[in-house]
């Protein structure tokens, strides 16, 4: 009977390991799918013609702030989208999105409405969109039908259904469950065996002390939870998990505050002065171009128009009294109280940042670093103001008006020795990168 039993319970034992390592060969096949999917950056990493590789340049420059391949972030994923939306339409938008929005454009329009916010206007030329398509091309080849599907179609449907798992989470899913179904079965199956044969030898009388206790014994699920075993994983997990989340969550988002919309004491619309009655930038914040700080306006460069101009607003009427003036008798009075603005965009302390350096000698419309602030009829800070965007920035950017400027003559003439061309020199070749460019 013994001898019976070893058998079968070493049959069962094998069936157990071969079921065990079958689903785990599924699992890990699923898995490498899925990241293959999820991750189709990496996929991309190697551009597979001259033309993708600088458009990988230009993107990563541009639009890997906003943009994925797997993921939406600040935009839209970009998986398939050269598929999906066609050259023609991409060439379009990467070069004037505000147009296409502006000509009723269905996806377009979609898109806004979906991210609240609108690609700036990247001043890309013909040949540079081109590379950038062509490194997306690269990126879309990369990626399986499967994620592709995920990206745009969402704008039509619910949140809920559009932030869902991809086809190939769920396949790792079922097949996670297949293997312990399986595995679950396999035990059962094993218990009742034992279980039967023990039943027979008690039957015939042949049990001796070890037999009875394993087979009289009662089991206590609630043990498994109170096990040391159990206890000390659960708390390495736990452990881990909170050092993870506090380190990427928590210390890594420490001083960044990108989204950050506050409610101002004056609801101002740059989307109805800047956007739609095309106020320059510089008519408000009149000291952008010429000193370091981009000034607030003062209530008196709102007076120049709206002395006369909706003088009968709500959000006017607060101005007034800031300045204590009394549209009636259109009297100035000596009661002057500062309009308490709350300030969007932030910068350590420790942090040079010059407005006039980039705005006027770099020649940098204020887009590049605001977003689209015209279509803002609430200002918030649209990119993240890190040191890591600062240095890329500066590793992409070409200086555009080092020819002909005299401050710049040694450094072309250093730059061209080293075997560079003029103009292809960036900000990091004149030291752009260095520490103390902007901390000193």
């Amino acid at each position: 009977m013994k001898k019976h039993l070893q058998i079968r319970l070493k049959s069962l034992i094998k069936s157990s390991i071969l079921a065990i390592g079958l689903s785990s060969t599924f699992i890990l096949n699923a898995q490498d799918s899925s990241m293959s999917v999820a991750n189709p950056s990496a996929a991309a990493a190697a551009p597979s013609s001259d033309l993708s590789t600088a458009g990988k340049a230009i993107f990563e420059a541009n639009c890997a702030s906003c943009h994925m391949f797997g993921a939406a972030g600040t935009g839209p994923a970009l998986s398939g989208v050269v598929k999906r939306q066609g050259e023609a339409w991409l060439t379009t938008w990467i070069d004037n999105p505000a147009k296409v929005i502006a000509s009723g454009d269905k996806h377009a329009v979609e898109m806004k409405a979906k991210y609240g916010a609108v690609m700036p206007s990247l001043g890309l030329s013909k040949d540079e969109i081109k590379q950038v398509i062509e490194y997306l091309k690269v990126g879309q080849d990369a990626v399986a039908a499967t994620a592709v599907a995920t990206t745009d179609s969402t704008s039509t449907s619910s949140e809920a259904s559009g932030s869902g798992s991809s086809a190939s989470t769920n396949v790792v899913l079922i097949v996670v469950l297949v293997a312990l179904l399986l595995i679950m079965g396999v035990l059962i199956l094993l218990s009742s065996t034992v279980s039967k044969t023990l039943k027979q030898k008690e039957e015939l009388g042949e049990l001796d002390e070890t037999e009875k206790e394993f087979f009289n014994q009662k089991h206590d699920i609630l043990s498994i939870f109170k096990h040391p075993a159990f206890i000390s994983v659960s708390i390495a997990i736990a452990v881990l998990l909170g050092a993870y989340f506090g380190i990427t969550k928590g210390l890594y988002g420490i001083g960044m505050q990108q989204g950050y919309k506050p409610t101002q004491p004056i609801a101002f619309s740059h989307e109805l002065h800047a956007g739609q009655h095309q106020i320059a930038c510089e008519y408000c914040h009149t000291s952008v171009k010429k000193a370091k700080h981009a000034n607030i306006p003062s209530a008196s460069i709102c007076m120049n128009c709206h002395i006369k101009i909706k003088t009968e607003s709500e959000q006017i009427a607060q101005i007034y009294d800031a300045i204590d003036y009394d549209p009636k008798t259109k009297v100035f009075g000596t009661n002057i109280k500062p309009i308490q603005w709350v300030r969007v965009h932030n910068l350590p302390d420790h942090v040079y940042f010059n407005h006039s350096q980039h705005t006027k000698l770099a020649g940098i419309e204020c887009e590049e670093c605001h977003g689209p602030i015209k279509e803002m009829s609430k200002v918030y800070q649209y990119s993240p103001l890190t040191m890591g965007w600062c240095i890329e920035c500066h590793r992409k950017t070409v200086v555009k008006h080092a020819d002909g400027n005299k401050y710049y003559d040694d450094l072309i003439k250093a730059h061209e020795e080293a075997g560079g061309k003029s103009s292809e020199m960036t900000v990091e070749d004149i030291g752009g990168t260095e520490c103390g460019k902007c901390h000193y």
